[in-house]
């Protein structure tokens, strides 16, 4: 039978005896330096059910990404997930497509702020008016700078339609690569 610990609903820990600790055979419990941890620094969440449920957001492999990676790989089109661009610029993009110099971004609405569907929070609203507005910043910068080291970001909202979008993206990538051939020759 395996042992794991389950903490505000989530499985944790690994199975018993699976190499996690010493020689003695003791094992390690993160769980409990992660509680000790969070009990020493105070939540900048306005109630633990909040904490709980942003938890569980995550910054990668997101619905909308998950689905615009599946159009563009029907499509044939191949591309690193979440990967710096440039080395330089120490930030990640969701899709790169590095022959082509061509970064997508997929934006939650709530996130990054969107202009046609970004709804203020009506709770805690000094600190997620300050996080979203913070968030716009570094999106600008990062498109910035990308742009002036010869990328192209193309960015695709999470209500945007997949296939309109995947369509977008594969006609951008086969328009610059074919540029980039033109130039070698």
């Amino acid at each position: 039978m395996q042992a794991f610990e389950r903490v505000d609903g989530v499985r944790h820990g690994a199975p018993r005896g699976a190499g996690r600790g010493g020689s003695d055979g003791r094992t390690c419990d993160a769980t409990s330096t992660r509680r000790s941890v969070e009990a020493v620094v105070e939540s900048w969440a306005s109630t633990p059910a909040v904490r709980r449920v942003m938890q569980g957001n995550k910054g990668r492999d997101t619905k909308p990404e998950v689905a615009l990676r599946r159009a563009l790989h029907a499509m044939g089109l191949r591309y690193r997930v979440c990967a710096r661009p440039v080395s330089e610029i120490r930030r990640k993009v969701d899709i790169v497509f590095g022959p082509a110099r061509v970064a997508v971004e997929v934006r939650g609405c709530f996130w990054h702020g969107c202009p046609e569907h970004y709804r203020p929070s009506t709770k805690n609203q000094e600190f997620w008016a300050n996080k979203v507005a913070e968030n716009i910043a570094r999106d600008r910068d990062t498109d910035r700078r990308l742009s002036d080291m010869g990328w192209l970001v193309l960015v695709v909202w999470e209500h945007d339609d997949v296939a309109a979008a995947a369509q977008r993206v594969a006609g951008v990538v086969h328009e610059r690569r074919s540029a980039r051939r033109g130039d070698e020759r």
